[in-house]
């Protein structure tokens, strides 16, 4: 009787673990689309043109979301092996990486005392510098996640509606707001090859001559 209760006990742990991963990967990946969003916002709201770097750490932060969306799209079907955890969580590792390096280099181009920054701050620091922050704070995440891999890999999770449902509004909500990202990226781009280093207007409009 006890070689039969052990893997069960086994097996309903591994299960409870994958449902909070499951839980995790949703909220780390419309957590990170949310930050997108807020910058957007305030690009929309406050008229703080992104410069070059702060659209890189953009797309880093969508990347970081999709790496956690793979999670979340298979989990959906009601499992999550292991290969399914180092392929979104490292696509998220290295989507973390790779921002935190943008948003540090964009942090020391405006360090020297006297240096105002770029654009407005919010809650005291500007917006590289919360992304620095929370991209070092991810990877500190995913390095937690990974470690429990091999816990909750295989484990079933329950196809019900509300996980289902979840699951799509997490993975419509990064699709729309990459959409969003894309046109207000043309908008200030214009039919140029590049951004500007110090964007001042949304060149688009000038072009085709609806504002002067």
């Amino acid at each position: 009787m006890a070689t039969v209760t052990a893997p069960l006990r086994e097996t309903e742990a591994s299960g409870a673990l994958g449902k909070v991963q499951y839980w995790f990967a949703c909220l780390f990946a419309a957590g990170w689309t949310a930050i997108v969003c807020a910058g957007l916002g305030v690009q929309f709201i406050s008229w703080d043109y992104p410069c070059p770097l702060c659209m890189i750490q953009r797309m880093f932060m969508l990347l970081a979301a999709l790496g956690a969306g793979v999670i979340v799209r298979k989990g959906m079907t009601g499992s999550l092996a292991g290969r399914d955890y180092m392929m979104g969580w490292g696509l998220a590792l290295v989507a973390c990486i790779g921002g935190g390096f943008t948003s540090w280099r964009q942090t020391m181009l405006h360090i020297l005392p006297g240096d105002k920054g770029y654009g407005s701050p919010v809650l005291g620091l500007h917006m590289y510098v919360w992304a620095w922050i929370l991209f070092m704070a991810s990877v500190v995440a995913i390095g937690v996640v990974m470690a429990l891999a091999h816990r909750t890999a295989g484990s079933s999770i329950p196809e019900s509606a509300v996980y289902r449902t979840l699951g799509r509004v997490v993975l419509w909500f990064i699709g729309l707001v990459i959409a969003v990202n894309m046109v207000a990226v043309f908008f200030e781009e214009g039919f140029h090859w590049f951004l500007p280093d110090d964007p001042a207007r949304y060149e688009f409009f000038y072009q085709v001559g609806i504002l002067d």
